[in-house]
């Protein structure tokens, strides 16, 4: 018979509070808060006040409310048990300290509370994926999405294309076991356009998951131009904060320099890159070599030009001048200039429009905010359908197209064949939610978590 200890861990932040919750989870429990506690076991789901004390020397080490969720009605289904401390340090540090001496208790993994609610038929992978998320979600765009995951969205469905093929499959291995002698294509040829439908929905689905990642990693947008240009000073204005060193040495900037913000709701994350130009420093080259990099990479670049050489853009930038790309005319406060002659020389020269802005004094910044703002909620906007926003996601749906694909090719001509290809695509499936053939990934997808979840 498996022994499971029970676990424990500071659920909430660290550091001074005025409530820290420590969670407990396993058979020993309910025995540990005895210990820790007089009396008999409060009612389930109650807050009850207790005098929590060392049961070893009898010292005092809080007043505090306790809550017992008894399994299965519990995060993981397990016996839980919830100690709402006084956020003090010294507080929080003496109730775990004499947790830890208890016998079969002990201070939890990272994400060992959401595994043993996966285990325990609480949460599909989805699911917990979606719990850490939500944890970590800095935006409005990223709650919504993890709460979404969280609910199960993406469980419904992979579980749904996960039945289809097992429909399917099943039908196949019974061709195979009991042939039909009046179908000459076999089944393998009739599940044919059905399977080739469901496989175009997943192919899809990946198509749009674009989206999904960028609201969960944030959307890239990379400064580039050529040295003292004012990269770096924008950045700082967009902080708001003096992130990068800004000096008239040119090359100043030898590496990326990245700040992440809250757009409109949706996760940004910016970057400033080294100035773009022919140098013979080694240093400054592979500065330069990253820049290029970030800015193949960017979802959107802002292209920086001053305004005394504007509305030329050197040659070596030029290049980066498509539909993902805004034109900023920067230190529009070192020169007198007409305003309305250069937005209308620009329009002849090239078809966006470009940004005019001094970011020593402020302006056009707003501006610039607002079309950002623009841009970056037209590229990800919320979607009806749920978005995947793991690797680990696509690639499990990547080898089931792939066996699909094998299946196309395979049904009709060799039904075990077929067969076989629909059970990999469903095992490929069935893996992200954790139906099958999952234990080599959960240590990948729970070794994330925070202590305590």
């Amino acid at each position: 018979m498996e022994i499971i200890d029970t676990i424990f861990a500071l659920s909430s932040g660290a550091g001074t509070s005025g409530v820290a919750v420590v969670r407990l989870s396993g058979p020993q429990s309910i025995e540990a808060l005895l210990k820790l506690s007089s009396g008999s076991v409060p009612a389930a789901r109650y807050a009850s006040l207790r005098k929590l004390k060392d049961p070893k020397s009898g010292e005092t080490l809080d007043q505090a409310l306790v809550v017992v969720f008894p399994a299965p009605a519990s995060f993981t289904g397990e016996d839980v048990v919830e100690l709402h401390l006084h956020g003090g340090r010294a507080v929080v540090d003496g109730v775990l300290s004499v947790l830890a001496v208890m016998d079969g208790v002990r201070p939890a993994e990272a994400g060992e509370f959401s595994r043993r609610a996966f285990e325990n038929g609480k949460l599909d992978l989805t699911e917990a994926e979606g719990l850490n998320d939500l944890i970590h979600a800095q935006t409005a765009a990223q709650r919504s999405l993890a709460l979404k995951q969280m609910d199960g969205a993406l469980r419904t469905l992979y579980e749904d294309w996960r039945s289809r093929l097992l429909s399917h499959l099943a039908h196949l291995e019974a061709d195979i076991d009991f042939p039909d002698e009046d179908l000459p294509e076999g089944v393998a040829g009739l599940v044919l356009p059905q399977i080739l439908s469901l496989r175009s929905d997943i192919t899809q689905h990946i198509v749009d998951s674009e989206r999904g990642r960028l609201v969960h990693d944030g959307f890239r947008i990379v400064i580039i131009g050529e040295p003292n240009v004012g990269k770096s000073t924008l950045l700082n204005a967009i902080a708001r904060t003096d992130v990068a060193i800004v000096s008239d040495e040119a090359g100043t900037t030898r590496d990326a320099i990245e700040i992440q913000l809250d757009l409109g709701g949706f996760p940004v994350r910016i970057i400033d890159t080294a100035g773009l130009r022919s140098t013979d420093s080694a240093v400054e080259k592979e500065g330069i070599r990253r820049a290029e990099e970030k800015a193949a990479d960017a979802g959107l670049r802002l292209l920086l030009v001053p305004v005394d050489e504007w509305p030329h853009i050197p040659s070596g930038l030029s290049r980066w001048v498509d539909e993902n790309t805004i034109i900023i005319v920067t230190q529009v406060d070192r020169a007198e200039y007409d305003a309305m002659f250069h937005v209308e020389h620009s329009e002849r020269l090239h078809e966006h429009d470009p940004v005019f802005v001094s970011a020593k004094t402020g302006d056009g910044i707003d501006g610039l905010f607002e079309r950002l703002k623009r841009i970056v909620q037209d590229k990800m906007a919320p979607q009806e359908m749920p978005t995947l926003t793991r690797i680990r996601h696509q690639q499990a749906l990547e080898v089931a197209i792939d066996h699909l694909v094998r299946f196309e090719g395979n049904a009709g001509m060799d039904a075990v064949l077929a067969a076989e290809d629909v059970r990999m695509a469903v095992r490929a499936i069935g893996g992200i939610t954790g139906r099958v053939g999952v234990e080599d990934m959960l240590d990948i997808v729970f070794s994330d978590f925070c202590i305590g979840k």
